[in-house]
Formats: structure tokens, sequence, C-alpha cells
């Protein structure tokens, strides 16, 4: 009997104060395909993500709003759900919410664990503290006036009140010796050098709690009913509340313990997934995360950060309902770099339609499909089971850039397929063969039909709609009804 194979992914979990933007939609996207990537090499896949409810800014948007924190978070994640909906995720997704009963218990055990082994202490301290970050605030981390260089927007809060504090400090020769079993730990290589560097400069304890009077919304602080929870270190927690932490058997030995858990970020969450979050697991004693993946930032034209004000926002929602889910997917999956910052422009996002999509993958099928019903081809599939079935047609180090996160270097891979496939029809012309020599035309179809369902195969973890739709026009020997991409007019 063959042995389980299990797996564990997770994103970070967004804040439910405003609409998902298109870093959100990249986050979801990846997870989701790498995802569906393991369960094609026949894992089982523990899929979480969710909603941060707690804390500062969404307090603040409710009060705005004229609501109650819990109606206003209660609202606003129905919204979320239909949102990740349009972003094509999986339906077996596990969604968290840190409001939830049983995160809200497992937060204050963790908290616990924590306390009781000696690294969570009170004391009176002064920081600048950054809404739109949630997070505190060096000198070094604001510009010339003295604001968050995220959120240019928001004047930093001043913090003067007696909190309790995380022994952050005590935990940097524990990380690096950590870093130095894990050379894999941090995906890219660059993010992980840069945290290298961080913890080596030295670590300072951080507050892990608020003065429930100024800011009630948050996970009580066991035993002092003056404090709620810092919402990080609440949130951080979700990763294993959703697997039934407290208890460690279940899924929380299946699939944390055993499932090599890997957690998708954007760049501004490298400190706290792959520093913070690990630094608490190791004062509760419990594993540490496998790997983080880092995404870059999606731009503006010429490399500026997207901003309402600078009016260079694209709402993928917007582009999801216009061009189509699977539209979006492959945008982000191919034509944004898999690590560094890059560039989401509508021009861009047209211009790749056209050429990848229109004249590219959905004009190949379509003609593809038109001969084999017009020659009467017949080929022999292979079987699809999982992706170990198509060894031998995959390309040359598909599985080796996948495994490393490299999702679009996978896509290139695809749609080099898709352009081979173009010149073998340009060049071998079957249909002029037809004409004089019908069963060398069938040969030369039936091998680009087979190729085709192939790249139908591998587009599953990327753009599974158009996937199954080509891989059933290919089984059934049919040619479209419709146009699989419509050609954009100018």
């Amino acid at each position: 009997m063959e042995e389980q194979k299990n797996f564990y992914i997770t994103t970070t979990l967004p804040y439910v104060n405003a609409p998902l933007h298109m870093g959100h939609a990249l986050e979801f996207v990846r997870a989701d395909a790498f995802a569906r990537y393991k369960k094609l090499q026949g894992y089982t896949v523990y899929f979480n993500s969710g909603a941060d409810e707690h804390g500062q800014k969404i307090y603040s948007k409710a009060l705005e709003n004229g609501e109650e924190p819990q109606t206003f978070v209660d609202k606003n994640f129905e919204v979320f759900k239909k949102q990740i909906e349009s972003f094509g995720i999986s339906d077996d997704i596990h969604l968290t919410r840190t409001t939830n009963a049983h995160h809200v218990m497992a937060a204050q055990d963790f908290w616990n664990r924590v306390n009781n082994n000696g690294y969570i202490y009170k004391k009176t301290y002064q920081a600048k503290y950054c809404v739109g970050c949630e997070a505190e605030k060096t000198d070094s981390e604001l510009d010339e006036n003295g604001r968050c260089l995220l959120h240019p927007s928001l004047i930093p809060e001043i913090i003067n009140e007696e909190n309790y504090f995380f022994k952050f400090s005590e935990f940097q020769e524990k990380l690096l010796a950590f870093y130095d079993t894990k050379p894999h730990f941090i995906i890219p290589e660059f993010r992980y050098n840069e945290m290298k560097a961080f913890v080596k400069n030295g670590l300072q304890d951080f507050s892990i709690s608020r003065v429930k009077e100024k800011m009630p919304w948050g996970v009580p602080v066991p035993g002092d009913d003056t404090q709620v929870m810092y919402v990080w270190f609440d949130a951080l927690v979700n990763y294993i509340s959703t697997l039934g932490y407290p208890d460690i058997e279940g899924d929380f030995k299946t699939f944390w313990v055993e499932g090599s858990p890997t957690q998708y970020c954007g760049k501004d969450n490298t400190r706290f997934q792959s520093v913070m979050w690990q630094a608490m697991l190791m004062a509760a004693e419990l594993p540490n995360s496998e790997q983080i993946v880092v995404n870059g930032f999606i731009t503006g034209d010429g490399g500026v950060r997207m901003s309402k004000t600078l009016g260079n926002v694209v709402d993928p929602l917007a582009i999801a309902t216009e061009y189509g889910t699977d539209t979006l997917r492959f945008f982000l999956l191919k034509e944004i770099s898999s690590f560094e910052d890059s560039p989401f422009t509508i021009e861009r996002f047209r211009d790749s339609y056209q050429a990848n999509l229109a004249n590219g993958l959905g004009n190949l099928t379509s003609r593809i499909m038109k001969m084999v019903t017009n020659y009467d081809v017949q080929y022999i599939l292979p079987t699809d089971t999982d992706l170990a079935e198509f060894d031998d047609a995959v390309p040359e180090d598909f599985h080796t850039k996948l495994d490393a996160f490299d999702l679009k270097a996978g896509m290139d891979d695809i749609w080099r397929e898709v352009n081979s496939l173009d010149w073998l029809i340009q060049n071998k012309e079957p249909f002029k063969i037809a004409k004089t020599d019908m069963a060398e035309a069938q040969r030369i179809v039936g091998d680009l039909a087979i190729r085709l369902y192939i790249i139908g195969f591998l587009l599953q973890p990327f753009m599974p709609k158009t996937a199954e739709t080509i891989m059933t026009l290919v089984k059934e020997k049919k040619s479209p009804d419709k146009p699989l991409f419509n050609r954009l007019e100018k």
C-alpha cells in the first residue's frame, strides 16, 4: 500500500476592512495553483486562508461606519468570500476567521504556552505605531516626514502604555541556528539573506498586547481583562488553529508536523512570517514552518507602487468580471515575476491577452480541433490519474521549476509548447497534406491533438476552467462552438 503524502499550504490572512487588491489576488492565485499542483502529484492537500478580523484598523473602520466591530467583520467576511471566488480558488480551501471561537481559544492557549515557558513579561514603553501595517516602526522605517514608507498617507500613532512583551531578543541565536539547517527556508534566496541579516543585527522584544480601554477589539489576554492581544500575535496562530490546535494530534500532526507547512506572503510580510512567527513557535515548543515563499509587489507603470491617490490601481475583481477568472490567473501566473516586483497595467494585460490567449492558445485549440473533426482523426490519449503519467511529455525541468515555486517559469514552459504547436501547423501544413495524403494528415493532427491534451493537463493548476475545456474537447474529439478567448477590439 502506497504511503499517503500530505501537504499544507497557507496564504497570509488579509484584513477585512477594505476590498482585496491585486497583491492579494497574486498571493491567493499562486498558493491555489501550487495546492492544485501538489494534488496532481498525488498529495492530500490542506489549503488554508481566511480573514484577519481584529486590531486597530478594523476597530476604527467599524466605528467610522457606525457599526459594531463584529457586525462589520461578519458583513465583510461575506464580501471577502465572494472576492476569492472570483480568483478561481479551490472549493476545498479552509477559511479561518480570527473572531471564530475556536481560534480565540487556540490563541489564548498559545499565549499560555509561551508565557509558561517564560517568554512574556509586562512593561511600560513608548513607540511609533503604523495602523496601516499594524506594526511598530523605528525611525529607519519612516520617511523624512516621519511617515511609514508603505503607508505615507498615515501619520504613525504614538503609543505610551503598559503592555505585555514577547522576549524576541532571546531567539537570535536559535533562529540563526535554525536557518543554518534550512538552506531553502525562505524563497527566493535574496529574501532569505535579508532576514538572516535582520536577525544578525539583533532582535528587540516587541509588544504583544494593547490596553483594552483604548482598543478593545482583540482576543482577551488570559488572566488579565485589562489587555487584549496585539493583532499579529493573535492572527499568526491561525496557521495552526485551523488544524485543530491546541489538539496536537489529528490534522495538526498530519499537516503541520508531517505535511511540510508552507506559507505564501508578500515581501512586506516576510519579517512577521519568517522571523517573528518562527520565534513564537520556538517559544511555544511547537514545530516550525517548512518554507516561506515571498512575492514581490505588483506595481503600476514604471514600477510605481499602486495607489488610489495616484489613480493606478487595477481592481482584480473588475478584471475577472470583464475578462474571466482564468484570464486574471493567466496574467498573474505568467506575466508577473515569481519573486520580483512587476507592473500590472491594463495596456500590458490586454496586449498579453490578445497575443497569448486569443491569438495563441484559443486559436491553436480551435485550429487543431477543427482538423480533428474535419479529418475524422483517431488517437489514444494518455491516462490522467496524476502528473507522473505525463513525465515523458512534460517539458524538461518543469517539476524542478514548480517545486522551487517558480510558477512563471512553469507557465513559460507551457507556452513554449503552445508556440511549438503553432509552428508545426504553419510549417507542416496538415491542411494542405490532407488534400493528397489523408492518412499522413491524420497522423500529424493526431499528434497535435495529444500534445494539446497534455497542454490542457499541465494547465490544470494554473487555469483550471480552460484546462478542463481543452481536455474535454480533445477527449470528445469536438471543435469548440465558440472561441475560448474572444479577440479584443482595438
